[in-house]
C-alpha cells in the first residue's frame, strides 16, 4: 500500500483498525477511470445514445439526472460505477444508475475483488471534505488520477461491509425523515412571514386598531407634508421636477385613510453606485456595498469589498449610505431584494447594482421596507417590472414609480412594532431550524466516521474468520497495475 505524502497529510490516517479489516489504497480496490468529453457534434437532448455526465450539476441524492446524451462517447462508466468529480468541485460522488459516458469533470471508479460500491461510495462521503483539500489548480481546483488511486481506504470483510451499508443507510433514511420535516417547518416559516408581511402592509393586522383610533391624521395629510419638503429639498439640476405618480394599476383598493404614494414622492433622491472605483479596491477601511450583500430585509457584510475613494470626490457624497436609507438590488439574479440601513454605518458606499432610496420621512422608512420587502406587494410590482433575461434589472424610472400603500404615520408605528414581534418569533424558529440542519449535517459525518473506523456495528467474530487474505493485485495483470498507476490519470 503506497500513500503519497501529500495525502497522508488531509486524509486521516488508517492506524488502528478493526480485527479482521485490511489497509489499502482505491487502486487495490477498484479501477479509476478518469474522464473524457467527446466532441460536442456526439452530444444530444434527444435520448439518443449514453446518458451522458459531466459533472456535480447532473448529481442528485444518490444517481445523476441525465440532461444530456451522447451517441459516440470516449469513456464510459458502468452500472454501480462511483462517479466522483474531480474538477470544480471534487469530491462529490454519485452512482451511475446505468451505463454512461463521462467527462472530463469526472471519474468512475470501479470496485473489484468483492468490494462493495456503496462501501466504498460511503467512505468517499466520509473524506469528502478531505478529498477536496487535495485538489490544486488557480482557475478551479482539480484532482489528477495518480492523487486519487493513492487515496487509502480501510477494507472490512465482505459481509461487514454489507452489514456497514445497511446500517448507515438505516441511520439515514432516519435522518433524512427528520431533515424533511425541518425542511417543511423551515417553508412554513417563509410562508407565514409573507402572510404576516401581506396581512401588515395591507392593513389588516391594524383593522381593530383603526376601530380605536378614527381620528388619526390621514395619510393623505402626510403625504402633503412630504411632497413640500421634497420640494423645499430639491437638490438636482435645474428647476425643480415633480415626482413620478404611482402606478396603481391593477393594485387593491385601500383602507380608510390610507393612500398610494410612489417612491419617487417619497423620497429625497435615488441613485446607484460611481462606474469607475476599481482603482480604490481592496484597501482603505471604507466598504463597497455589492448586490450580494443586500438580502431580502436584512444587510448582509460577511463579505466585504473593502474600498478608500477620494475624500472630496462629489461620486463619494453621492453614494454613502445613511442610517434609514433603503437599498434596492437593480442589477443580476437578486434583482428587487431591499434593505433597510439599520444604524450609522461609517463610509460605507453602493455600487453600480445597488440603488440607494432616501425616505424624506425617516419615521416611514421601516414601513417602507416592510411594503417593497412583501412577496405580494412591493416584490409582486418589481417582477412585473424586471426585463433582461441573461441579466434581470430594474430601471429608476420603474423604482420611482412603484405604489406604496401608505397608512398615517400612527398606524405605520403601529403596524411595524406588531410586525416586529412576529417575525422576532419567526426567526427564533428559524434559528432553532438551520441549527437542527446543522446539526442533522454533523450527525450524517458522524456516523460515516464511526462506520469506517469499525465503530457503527458489533465486531462480528464471523466476519473475521471469513475475512479475505491481505489485499493484493494478485487478481489483476501486474502489468496492467503498473501502466494505470504511471500514468496517473
Amino acid at each position: 500500500m503506497i500513500v503519497s505524502e501529500k495525502v497522508e497529510k488531509v486524509i486521516r490516517p488508517l492506524n488502528e483498525l478493526s480485527a479482521g479489516w485490511q489497509k489499502a489504497t482505491l487502486a487495490e480496490v477498484a479501477e479509476i477511470i478518469m474522464g473524457q468529453s467527446p466532441s460536442s457534434q456526439y452530444y444530444n437532448s434527444d435520448g439518443e445514445g449514453l446518458p451522458f455526465f459531466q459533472g456535480k450539476a447532473e448529481f442528485g441524492e444518490l444517481y445523476p439526472k441525465p440532461v444530456k446524451w451522447c451517441s459516440k462517447p470516449n469513456k464510459v462508466a458502468q452500472k454501480d460505477d462511483i462517479l466522483m468529480t474531480v474538477r470544480a468541485p471534487v469530491g462529490p460522488t454519485n452512482l451511475a444508475i446505468t451505463e454512461c459516458c463521462i467527462g472530463r469533470g469526472l471519474a468512475a471508479i470501479r470496485p473489484r475483488n468483492g468490494v462493495s460500491s456503496r462501501y466504498v461510495l460511503y467512505y468517499l462521503r466520509s473524506i469528502e471534505s478531505g478529498i477536496d483539500a487535495l485538489g490544486t489548480g488557480t482557475t478551479f481546483k482539480a484532482i489528477s488520477g495518480g492523487i486519487l488511486r493513492s487515496i487509502p481506504i480501510p477494507i472490512a470483510p465482505a459481509a461487514q461491509q454489507e452489514r456497514i451499508v445497511a446500517e448507515i443507510e438505516k441511520q439515514f433514511s432516519r435522518l433524512d425523515e427528520a431533515v424533511a420535516n425541518l425542511k417543511r417547518v423551515k417553508a412554513n416559516l417563509k410562508r407565514y412571514k409573507a402572510a404576516v408581511l401581506k396581512a401588515a402592509v395591507e392593513g389588516k393586522l391594524t383593522e381593530d386598531w383603526r376601530k380605536q383610533h378614527p381620528d388619526v391624521e390621514p395619510a393623505g395629510k402626510l403625504l402633503e407634508r412630504i411632497l413640500t419638503e421634497r420640494c423645499v429639498k430639491w437638490s438636482g439640476r435645474g428647476e425643480y421636477k415633480d415626482p413620478a405618480k404611482p402606478d396603481t394599476s391593477n393594485l387593491p383598493s385601500l383602507p380608510e385613510k390610507w393612500t398610494w404614494a410612489s417612491i419617487d414622492q417619497l423620497t429625497s433622491h435615488i441613485t446607484s453606485g460611481s462606474r469607475d472605483w476599481t482603482r480604490y479596491y481592496g484597501c482603505g477601511s471604507g466598504t463597497f456595498i455589492l448586490a450580494q450583500n443586500v438580502r431580502l430585509m436584512r444587510l448582509d457584510l460577511s463579505e466585504r469589498q473593502a474600498v478608500d475613494p477620494p475624500k472630496t470626490d462629489a461620486e463619494t457624497a453621492r453614494t454613502r449610505v445613511s442610517i434609514g436609507d433603503l437599498l434596492v438590488t437593480i442589477v443580476g439574479a437578486k434583482t428587487g431584494e431591499v434593505c433597510r440601513i439599520p444604524m450609522e454605518m461609517v463610509d460605507h458606499f453602493v455600487c453600480q447594482s445597488v440603488a440607494l432610496l432616501r425616505p424624506l420621512m425617516s419615521a416611514s422608512a421601516k414601513f417602507m421596507e416592510l411594503y417593497l420587502a412583501s412577496p405580494e406587494n412591493g416584490q409582486a410590482q418589481w417582477k412585473h417590472y424586471i426585463y433582461g433575461q441573461g441579466r434581470p434589472h430594474l430601471s429608476f424610472e420603474q423604482l420611482k414609480m412603484t405604489a406604496i400603500a401608505l397608512p398615517p404615520l400612527a398606524e405605520q408605528q403601529q403596524i411595524v412594532a406588531e410586525v416586529e414581534r412576529r417575525l422576532s418569533v419567526i426567526e427564533e424558529l428559524e434559528a432553532a431550524v438551520e441549527a437542527n440542519l446543522t446539526r442533522a449535517d454533523r450527525l450524517r459525518q458522524s456516523i460515516l466516521s464511526q462506520a469506517f473506523s469499525g465503530r457503527l456495528l458489533r465486531q462480528d467474530m464471523r466476519d473475521i474468520s471469513d475475512a479475505a487474505t491481505p489485499f493484493s493485485m494478485a487478481a489483476e495483470s501486474p502489468a496492467k497495475y503498473g501502466k494505470d498507476n504511471r500514468a496517473g490519470r
